[in-house]
């Protein structure tokens, strides 16, 4: 799996992924919530639930479409009024980026990739 885009916001979050043929949106996002929730209450000792259940998905079938929802990510946290610049917020690939100095994921997208909202 490959995460090319995210951002954590207060009440939601949004991937932009790639996964192997093999696996399915259903079991790549009940392992990143199972892995999450199991991290949470190892670490942080929260016992309550982490998130609802469900998630919405979107499958990206051309670049043009995976620009579109990668500006939707990154602008999310402007969107909401948490920052007036999306490179502020701390809680996404963009100001991740920004912060290694990375240059931003601009690769050909590989068929299978999707925007999904746990």
């Amino acid at each position: 799996m490959v995460i090319h885009e995210f951002v954590v916001m207060p009440d939601h979050v949004h991937l932009l992924i790639t996964l192997p043929g093999a696996l399915s949106v259903q079991k790549a996002m009940q392992l990143i919530k199972g892995r999450f929730s199991f991290r949470a209450g190892r670490s942080l000792g929260f016992g309550g639930e982490v998130w609802q259940r469900g998630f919405s998905d979107v499958r990206i079938l051309n670049e043009a479409d995976y620009r579109l929802r990668k500006t939707y990510i990154e602008h999310n946290p402007v969107n909401a009024g948490l920052v007036s610049n999306p490179k502020l917020f701390p809680f996404g690939s963009l100001y991740l980026k920004g912060v290694a100095g990375a240059k931003a994921l601009d690769s050909a997208v590989k068929d299978g990739t999707t925007e999904v909202v746990p």
